[in-house]
């Protein structure tokens, strides 16, 4: 949905859905407090135990400096329903949050763009613990999405993501990210 400006908020039943449903089942590095691996434990596992593994996230802008904003599907495993701006998952064994973050992209949005590290950052989470890569891309073609993983996406201005971050149910973290990726980047 390239450059596209309307906002959809969704069936009613699909804007206050609770958070459900545990991580999926993936290896990750279990890591301590200064973010140095431990070891390997499955992501269910760690975040039922809530043991510190690492998530690597992108914001996404468009040349005129537009936010992607997304909405997670109903089937979701975690925040259905839920709109977001942070596009991310998990950091695989071996991988590094950039690396990450860029294989996020074009697995959920089929785009194939570099990513600039903007910050790193202990998260307490909805959920649970975890280190955020956090990082910013621009996006200059048109987006993809894996319907798996959303519903509807759409760019917004500064001002059109706040009225709608003010109207609609968006995943905690996830504005907990943008907070400290516009105090990081100095965006708006």
């Amino acid at each position: 949905m390239e450059h596209e400006a309307a906002v959809d908020p969704g069936p009613p039943e699909e804007q206050a859905r609770p958070l459900a449903g545990a991580a999926p089942s993936e290896p990750v590095e279990h890591v301590d407090a200064h973010d140095r691996p431990l070891g390997v434990v499955d992501r269910a596992e760690a975040a039922r135990r809530g043991l510190l593994h690492r998530l690597a996230t992108t914001v996404c802008r468009d040349p005129a400096g537009r936010y992607l904003v997304y909405r997670r599907p109903p089937s979701a495993p975690r925040f259905a329903g839920l709109y977001d701006v942070m596009v991310g998952g998990a950091v695989a064994v071996g991988e590094g949050y950039a690396e990450a973050a860029a294989r996020e992209l074009a697995e959920e949005l089929g785009v194939l763009v570099p990513v600039r590290p903007v910050a790193r950052f202990l998260v307490r989470g909805a959920l649970c613990p975890y280190w955020l890569g956090l990082h910013e891309a621009v996006i200059t073609t048109g987006v993809r999405p894996d319907p798996a993983e959303v519903a509807w996406c759409g760019w917004m201005t500064a001002v059109e993501l706040e009225r709608h971050t003010a109207a609609h149910p968006y995943v905690p973290d996830g504005l907990l990210a943008l907070a400290r990726y516009r105090a990081a980047a100095g965006a708006p």
